[in-house]
């Protein structure tokens, strides 16, 4: 609103000072340049000399000029001053409100860089509300963060205060998705020196570069370029199958959900077979796998299989089930049994 009215005072303005140049040329057959001169110093009030002798025409349009342009003038330099202070101010406010909120981050994930693949992670984690916030360094990058209102910082991810102050200590992971495979392998070495324990995604822009990104510490690494190669492999081979994939991990706008559950040491399903834990019967989830403590994953387990602290279950179901029976293997004690 402000922004219009500025631009609505200034249009004025000018259409003021049309009028009063047009105006001195017709009535007192000045120049273009002389009347233009006499409308500025008119409405500016600095007190300069009449050009020539006015006639009273030309006087009463020099008060219709000094009543609209000084009231005019006066209301545009007001605006303006409004504009730059409230843009100001709003910058300000904006940015210590992202730094409380940077200071309470905690369980979150940082993504350096907002390249085309750090923008998907983002947006697949907005869209998850799952918490984050991004480094970046070109402002081309951080006006398109802006714009999506995402927690940022702008600076090197390869700078350890930057990634301090990005809440390192308190993160439950970090993702290297810059352009250079070098800077993903510094990052991740810098991330790795400041807490040994962190979970490191990293991006290999080539495969070959694979190997250097796990010596460095990295916890998966993912090359883009070959993944979606074999996307596309897999979608000429088994075109039904990616399409359950596609709407199970997905899920957006529909009843499906493919989650996976990690069973704490407290719950009381742990110790359980799976016939045992009624999972299938009270959520109505499928257990596709479960992935044990030791990295071993067992696919299509049987009822007999036995659930232990660590393990993580790998379920397809609605959305609502889904999220009951995640909630349920949280508790100490079964539902329905306190």
């Amino acid at each position: 609103m402000g922004r219009y009215r500025l631009r609505l005072s200034l249009l004025l303005l000018v259409l003021i000072i049309v009028f009063g140049t047009l105006g001195y040329t017709v009535i007192e057959d000045m120049l273009p340049f002389d009347a233009f001169y006499m409308t500025l110093i008119t409405i500016s009030t600095v007190g300069f000399a009449e050009i020539s002798p006015l006639t009273h025409a030309g006087r009463l349009l020099t008060v219709i000029i000094i009543v609209s342009g000084i009231s005019l003038l006066s209301y545009t330099l007001g605006q303006l001053a409004r504009v730059f202070i409230e843009g100001e101010l709003h910058e300000l406010l904006g940015r210590r409100k992202f730094v409380k909120q940077i200071a309470q981050l905690h369980d979150h994930f940082i993504i350096c860089g907002f390249g085309r693949i750090g923008e998907v992670i983002c947006r697949e984690l907005a869209d998850d509300n799952i918490t984050f916030i991004v480094i970046e360094t070109d402002e081309e990058n951080i006006a398109r963060i802006e714009r999506e209102h995402y927690l940022y910082i702008p600076g090197n991810a390869a700078d350890e205060k930057v990634l301090l102050e990005a809440g390192l200590e308190k993160a439950r992971g970090l993702v290297t998705a810059v352009t250079s495979d070098a800077d993903n392998v510094f990052i991740t070495l810098t991330a790795k020196g400041l807490r040994p324990d962190i979970f490191v995604l990293s991006r290999a822009a080539d495969l070959r570069n694979e190997s250097k990104l796990l010596r460095a510490g990295a916890s998966r690494v993912v090359c883009p370029y070959n993944m979606g190669g074999s996307r596309m492999a897999q979608i000429l081979k088994k075109p039904t199958v990616v399409d359950f994939l596609d709407v199970a991990l997905a899920s957006r706008g529909l009843d499906l959900k493919i989650e996976e559950t990690i069973f704490p040491e407290h719950s009381y399903l742990v110790g359980k077979t799976l016939v045992e834990s009624n999972l299938r019967h009270d959520f109505g989830v499928i257990i596709m796998a479960i992935k044990k403590a030791n990295k071993k994953m067992v696919f299509n387990p049987g009822p007999g299989e036995r659930l232990e602290a660590g393990d993580v279950l790998v379920s397809v179901g609605k959305k609502d089930d889904v999220g009951r029976m995640a909630r349920a293997v949280l508790e100490t004690t079964a539902p329905g049994s306190k």
